[in-house]
């Protein structure tokens, strides 16, 4: 039992290895991780070895990097899903500065008032003809 542990923690867990596998495996690598990193936790306070302790990191990044990769995939999957759609779920949307989200749509800046309007059409802008 404790051999299936180990053969996590003696490489680093690859990102883009992870990106390859299922949500399934996904979450069945990292209930292995979790529960390595318990074992390690136990060996730590019962005074185990050097090389134990050193490991702890290790388990702790990789554990950090499977969560990485099952939250983007989560994610990229949700944006796919609400794909045209014409709102978004909030995280979905562009963070940006909030001033920049409330700020007027060009389509907004660009429209004119009927008074705007008709001093448009009735008043054109004058053109000259410069001599050179």
């Amino acid at each position: 039992d404790v051999s299936s542990f180990s053969c996590f923690s003696e490489m680093k867990v690859k990102a883009f290895e992870l990106r390859t596998k299922t949500k399934q495996d996904l979450l069945k690598q990292l209930e292995e991780l979790k529960s390595e990193l318990a074992q390690l936790r136990v060996a730590k306070v019962t005074g185990g070895a050097a090389s134990k302790l050193a490991k702890i990191r290790v388990v702790r990044k990789s554990i950090a990097r499977v969560l990485t990769v099952y939250n983007q995939t989560q994610k990229a999957k949700l944006r796919e899903a609400y794909g045209g759609e014409k709102h978004l779920p909030k995280d979905l949307r562009q963070k940006k500065t909030r001033a920049i989200r409330r700020a007027l749509t060009p389509e907004e800046q660009a429209k004119k008032t009927t008074k705007q309007l008709k001093k448009d059409l009735n008043f054109p802008t004058r053109k000259y003809a410069v001599m050179a």
